[in-house]
């Protein structure tokens, strides 16, 4: 695929890191790391990962905390378009999974607007990671039949979580997680 005529361009895959545990990133991401001439990474990326980056790659910290920005999501929209289209494999290294909110979409937008090739490359999401950690099944047979994933910080006018799709009064069945707790923590563990 070439951009406007000129260049062949480059490619940008929007890569999901994981929930914080670098042995938990995918064999695809890691590979897509070892061939990247440019990486953008989050701050929660474990800075682990960035050693499987080659040598000359570049690597640029745009890392987001409630009021504190390294970039404006727009500066990283620009960047990896501005650097593929001169032929650069770019990274886009995002905690979890980054269609699991992480931007990866406004990212995919800004790639396929324009014209550049990119992939998507799915990550763990902290959501599954810290449940199964804890040894808590997100569902199981005769208690847990569904789980949704909210978040409590968004854009300024974001819609309401579960706007008429929820219950009104969530139930939250404390000993079911305490059991599968302490189901995990056997005498073998």
């Amino acid at each position: 695929m070439t951009n406007r005529g000129k260049m062949p361009a480059g490619k940008i895959s929007i890569v999901g890191a994981g929930p914080g545990d670098p042995e938990l990133i995918t064999v695809k991401a890691l590979r897509r790391l070892e061939q990247a001439d440019v990486v953008l990474y989050d701050r929660l990326v474990s800075e682990e990962l960035l050693e499987y980056c080659p040598p000359g790659a570049l690597k640029i910290y745009c890392g987001k905390a409630p009021g504190r920005h390294a970039l404006s999501q727009s500066e990283i929209d620009r960047l990896i378009v501005d650097y593929a289209s001169v032929g650069h494999r770019v990274v886009r290294l995002k905690g979890g999974d980054p269609f699991v909110f992480g931007r990866g979409g406004e990212e995919a937008l800004a790639a396929s607007r324009a014209g550049i090739e990119f992939e998507v490359v799915p990550g763990v999401t902290s959501a599954a990671g810290a449940s199964a950690s804890a040894g808590i099944p997100l569902t199981h047979r005769g208690t847990a039949a569904s789980f949704a994933v909210v978040t409590a910080a968004g854009a300024a006018r974001k819609p309401r979580p579960c706007a008429g799709t929820c219950s009104r009064r969530a139930r939250i069945r404390w000993r079911s997680i305490w059991a599968f707790r302490s189901w995990r923590k056997s005498p073998a563990s």
